[in-house]
């Protein structure tokens, strides 16, 4: 989760909203500065480096994704690393590690307390409303909070919480995992200095439940064999830079293509008739005609007629030029929505299906109840790592690429985490030396 949230975000670096975000954070200066990833010449207050980090690993929705619905690291990992670089006593790899699971452990436990909670969100977007509380709890834990102080930064964190969805698929959706992470690493912030909360708003109706119609808390068995949501449930990790969904869509679009093409021998956009998707429920996901990139990236039609013309979709498909190629915008008006009472709006038990019907009357259809890459069909190690690979190779040389995989495969034997924010930095045109990774 570590590797691929910091190959996304290195990717993310060089979007424009990443940008507009970079350049408002450098109206701010502090005492203690924090890298921002990508960057070598660039260093600002935590809470900001928090903010932009946050933002570039969510610019193109190409980071993981949990289920209860939710993107666990984009709002944890900026806030633990921009926090380590300002503490007195360096923290090692593993007290990384540990925050880190804090923190998503945190999100998967509040997110479990709703059965509303385990389906596709229809009012307001998860991270921005569990993701501030798993970065207040993880920036906690690195702090080394007492439980108090951790109860405050808790309550303080989820004064900061909630974000509509309205503003998916637009340039502000980044956002939310910016603020996420930056907003729970200021609460740790504030409760270590005294700042107090109601240390009971987790267990109420007008605490965190007013984010859920169903919220219903029950207290943690604490044993000496304490189990990690982690151990029993892997995460998503996508190989397309769009919404989770579209995963589905994409793959049953590859499959239908490629019957139509082992038939007639080949794709001929002139053949096609129309095309039937079968998905579930989802008002924002369910965008015709998308005119940028972000709606884009939010679209069943624009992914599976992407899949269907080029038979892949790529970081390169959500370009400008990509999306208004004519013979793409003729194909998106032969799209037909359907969504059987069947498919649940879940990232759990959801399905997608396409159906291609052809000017002779031939049709061909296939189906995606699980892509490769969900936590059900994981995604290898070998592919994990080439995903990372190729992303942080757009920003970082091959010294910086290769030392962070380096860092995070031991990273319970890194003696100082900060090893880390120096690869992060190592850009292909900087002459930064290698750190000297010290390991126990």
């Amino acid at each position: 989760m570590m590797l691929d949230t910091l190959g996304v975000g290195l990717l993310g670096t060089r979007t424009a909203v990443f940008n507009k975000a970079l350049k408002y954070c450098q109206l701010f200066t502090s005492g203690q500065r924090s890298s921002v990833w990508g960057r070598s010449d660039i260093i600002l207050p935590p809470d900001h480096a928090a903010f932009v980090n946050g933002i570039a690993v969510h610019s193109m929705d190409f980071d993981d994704t949990w289920h209860p619905a939710t993107h666990p690291s984009g709002a944890v990992l900026p806030a633990l690393l921009a926090l380590a670089e300002t503490l007195p006593s360096r923290p090692s790899g593993l007290d990384l590690l540990l925050a880190f699971n804090v923190g998503i452990e945190v999100q998967g436990r509040l997110m479990r307390f709703s059965r509303e909670a385990y389906n596709i969100p229809e009012r307001f977007h998860p991270p921005s409303v569990v993701g501030v509380m798993g970065s207040a709890a993880a920036s906690a834990k690195l702090l080394g909070l007492s439980p108090a102080q951790c109860s405050h930064a808790l309550a303080i964190a989820a004064s900061s919480a909630g974000a509509p969805l309205a503003n998916a698929a637009t340039q502000t959706k980044p956002f939310h995992i910016g603020n996420a992470a930056r907003r729970g690493l200021e609460a740790a912030q504030l409760a270590q200095i005294g700042l107090e909360g109601n240390p009971a708003i987790l267990d109420m109706d007008s605490g965190l439940g007013v984010y859920y119609k169903d919220y219903s808390p029950s207290a943690m068995e604490v044993t000496g064999d304490f189990k990690w949501i982690l151990e029993d449930q892997d995460v998503a990790f996508k190989r397309i830079p769009a919404h989770l969904a579209m995963h589905w869509v994409v793959d049953a679009a590859l499959a239908a293509r490629a019957k139509l093409r082992d038939t007639v021998g080949n794709f001929d956009l002139s053949q096609i008739r129309r095309v039937t998707l079968r998905v579930p429920p989802s008002k924002y996901i369910n965008c015709p005609l998308p005119a940028s990139e972000h709606q884009a990236r939010h679209s069943f039609q624009f992914n599976a007629c992407t899949a269907l013309l080029d038979d892949k979709v790529t970081v390169a498909s959500f370009s400008q030029a990509q999306i208004n190629r004519p013979s793409l915008k003729e194909l998106l008006s032969k799209v037909e929505l359907d969504t059987p009472e069947d498919n649940q709006p879940s990232f759990d038990k959801m399905y997608c299906e396409v159906k291609i019907e052809t000017a002779k009357g031939l049709s061909y259809k296939a189906r995606c109840d699980t892509f490769y890459g969900h936590w059900r069909k994981p995604l290898s190690q070998e592919d994990l790592v080439e995903k990372f690979s190729v992303n942080a190779s757009s920003v970082l040389c091959t010294e910086g690429v290769e030392g962070v995989i380096d860092v995070i495969g031991n990273i319970e034997r890194v003696t100082e985490c900060s090893a880390l924010g120096s690869y992060l930095r190592m850009t292909s045109n900087s002459r930064e030396q290698k750190y000297s990774i010290k390991m126990f």
